[in-house]
């Protein structure tokens, strides 16, 4: 058995404790740990509990790094995953941590499509097509894209990106709107069909407020 003779706050942002054993430092653990386990000055370990306590460290790093990595916007299950393992952790912590996160509403694939397909359409309007591609690139399943992306209008939304790009464009004729706009929107995933709808309103409410 090991006494424990100090603990001790570590520095940087991490909120570490030291575990100094019989005098010397032994190791570390998240604060949370620390204060779960109820360790104190005096406390005696064994060599199981020692084990046990780095085993419950190890998943709490594991689990405070995804939340950390959360707080920034909302992920993927796929991304989070990813990102775990990036960072080292074994696959049992990771897997485990996934299952804690979605037990506690921090990750859902379904919240974060609806949260993808709303920034999209307010900030950076885009087919429907692309949205899907670039959901199926972030792990989410066909299924979740699909109800997540059910009322997407194509048509809508090609005609809000033509209507924000429109803003800064000097053209004369026909023609010259019709060749910039359309080569945006057609990186924008849109079929050429939806682009000339959307290009001719444009240009129609152009040439109305023109005169």
């Amino acid at each position: 058995m090991k006494r424990i003779t100090a603990l001790r706050l570590g520095r940087g942002r991490g909120k570490r404790v030291n575990i100094f054993l019989d005098g010397e430092f032994a190791f570390s653990l998240e604060a949370e740990v620390a204060a779960k386990e109820g360790l104190q000055v005096e406390l005696e370990l064994s060599a199981e509990q020692i084990k046990a306590l780095n085993k419950s460290d190890n998943w709490q790093r594991c689990f405070n790094a995804a939340v950390r990595y959360l707080s920034y916007r909302p992920r993927s299950e796929a991304e989070t995953r990813k990102r775990l393992h990036q960072r080292g952790f074994d696959g049992d912590n990771v897997e485990a941590v996934i299952t804690r996160l979605k037990e506690q509403g921090l990750l859902d694939d379904m919240a974060f499509a609806q949260f993808w397909k709303d920034n999209r359409e307010s900030f950076s309007p885009r087919s429907q097509w692309l949205n899907k591609l670039e959901l199926r690139q972030k792990g989410v399943t066909n299924d979740i894209i699909d109800r997540a992306l059910a009322a997407s209008d194509d048509d809508d939304s090609a005609y809000r990106a033509a209507r924000s790009k429109a803003r800064g464009l000097v053209c004369s004729d026909y023609q010259g709107f019709r060749r910039q706009l359309g080569e945006y929107l057609k990186r924008r995933g849109f079929s050429y069909e939806v682009i000339n709808h959307a290009l001719e309103r444009m240009w129609q409410e152009q040439e109305s407020n023109s005169k």
